[in-house]
């Protein structure tokens, strides 16, 4: 799926947090209702089945509980997403990512074959729809997530090119697939945010940290010699480019995911660079955009809001700018689409207790018209607001409500964008506000069956907060919508 990531170092946030933000986004020509759940452990498969592979998988008999964010349809598998478990540690999967015909001929992806012309299904390997669920449930570590879903790929391979976050209250670490059975994986520094749109995006690597002490490098165990047998390593000075080596440079990343990378390196570090007009070191078809860069100031989780939201606001390129030259605007694909599904910050703050110190924020649908939602994240139970998503269209639930909203908002955006610009002010102080207030309330309590009362508690109020938000929102964009109808009529009745 069509997705982007923004990873930020504790040295790089606001708070100290690790935090790990990805854009859920459909593929063209359909959406994914998606909802927001606690998978408890006895709910976890002892032998998992892929719906989209057929590929088998016993898994251990000693899962964790672990929050997801599945398709709320059923048909294509769980595609559990982004999520946290017990031992508080997270992940997202996937960022679909790019690849070359020199690595696919090297190591082919490993395709699902069915049964036909006499001869037997052929299993394919691991994928976005299964990853999240074969893996979080059993994982105590970032560095632990890494080597699990790397042995998994070593195994059983993939099907397609993914980007896989992991973290916990210290470290990020960031996997990507390479070919059918190969990987490589990265810590991010402290002090740096990463970007990704899409592409293979790891710029620089150690190879021998990776094979040896593993200190913030790992790969897959042959990868010097899958490498240098298939002739891969384009350098002339012996500096390993992952990006290089193992990714794309194609046209149609220059329209579809470089400028994705551009706008939100542009937006933290907008005098570290010239980024505009005839002198920039940087445009948004630069093929050598940074994979990482420290911020010029501390990133919020505001800022991965509005970035993940992005339509090149205050460019060229921006579909809805009422300025500028018509034939740019629109030029390139943004980052907030009709296509988004869901949005998942995970922020890890290191000022609290080690269960409530996991806030999983949460959006809906088209992030140019949707909010971002906090949420403790190690409970039992979610609330039914965002639990209950079905394929039917209802305002009973924040996933289509959120739909419906940023439909009618686009139609009339510039009597509508207003509104949605105070409900996301809106949701998000309230959302701060009822967080912190419980934050005090749990500092005073040490019985861990209220503890976790209290977190359900304030879980539901910040939904019945936003089921107010939203309906209000939704009545008056539908309101600007109707006035703008092609069979209005100035005179009144009245």
């Amino acid at each position: 799926m069509a997705c982007t990531t923004i990873l930020v170092g504790k040295k790089a946030s606001y708070d100290g947090s690790t935090m790990i933000a990805r854009n859920d986004d459909s593929g063209s020509g359909h959406f994914t209702p998606k909802k927001f759940v606690v998978v408890q452990k006895e709910e976890q498969p002892r032998s998992y089945k892929s719906e989209i592979s057929h590929v088998e998988i016993e898994l251990p008999d000693d899962p964790m509980r672990y929050t997801a964010v599945p398709n709320a349809v059923k048909g294509e598998g769980i595609w559990a997403a982004s999520g946290v478990n017990e031992a508080h540690v997270a992940m997202t999967a996937t960022e679909t990512i790019t690849s070359n015909p020199r690595v696919l001929g090297a190591d082919p992806l490993v395709v699902y074959q069915p049964a036909e012309d006499g001869k037997e299904e052929i299993p394919g390997g691991i994928g976005e729809e299964d990853i999240v669920s074969i893996v979080l449930p059993y994982i105590h570590s970032a560095r632990e997530g890494v080597r699990r879903l790397g042995s998994l790929l070593e195994k059983y391979g993939t099907y397609e090119m993914n980007g896989i976050a992991f973290q916990d209250q210290d470290e990020i670490w960031w996997l990507e697939t390479i070919g059918g059975h190969h990987w490589i994986a990265k810590k991010v520094p402290d002090d740096v945010y990463v970007v990704m749109p899409n592409q293979l995006g790891i710029d620089a690597f150690d190879l021998e940290d990776a094979l040896n002490g593993q200190q913030a490098h790992m790969c897959s165990a042959d990868l010097r010699e899958f490498i240098e047998s298939n002739h891969l390593d384009l350098s002339l000075d012996g500096k390993l480019n992952p990006r290089d080596t193992f990714g794309s440079h194609d046209d149609a990343d220059h329209v579809y995911n470089t400028p994705r990378a551009w706008f939100m390196l542009r937006y933290l570090n907008p005098h570290t660079r010239v980024w505009d007009g005839p002198n920039a070191e940087y445009t948004p078809r630069s093929d050598d955009l940074p994979w990482c860069m420290v911020p010029e100031r501390k990133v919020t989780v505001e800022d991965v809001k509005y970035m993940l939201s992005s339509h090149y606001q205050g460019t060229p390129y921006d579909p809805y700018a009422a300025y500028g030259d018509k034939s740019m605007r629109g030029a390139y694909r943004s980052i907030g689409i009709n296509r988004n599904d869901f949005l998942a910050v995970i922020q890890m703050r290191p000022d609290k207790e080690r269960d409530c110190h996991t806030i999983e924020w949460l959006a809906f649908a088209s992030n140019a018209f949707n909010v971002l939602v906090p949420f403790y994240a190690d409970v039992d139970e979610t609330p039914e607001y965002l639990s209950n998503t079905t394929g039917e269209v209802s305002t009973g639930n924040f996933y289509w409500a959120s739909r419906l909203i940023a439909a009618m908002a686009d139609a009339s955006y510039q009597k509508s964008v207003f509104h949605v610009e105070r409900y996301e002010e809106h949701v998000m102080s309230k959302g701060h506000e009822l967080i912190n207030r419980y934050d005090a309330l749990l500092e005073k309590e040490t019985d861990a069956a209220k503890r976790m009362q209290l977190k359900t508690e304030a879980n539901e109020k910040i939904a019945d907060m936003l089921k107010e938000a939203a309906g209000d929102t939704l009545d008056k964009v539908l309101f600007e919508l109707s006035s703008q109808m092609k069979n209005s009529y100035s005179r009144s009745d009245a």
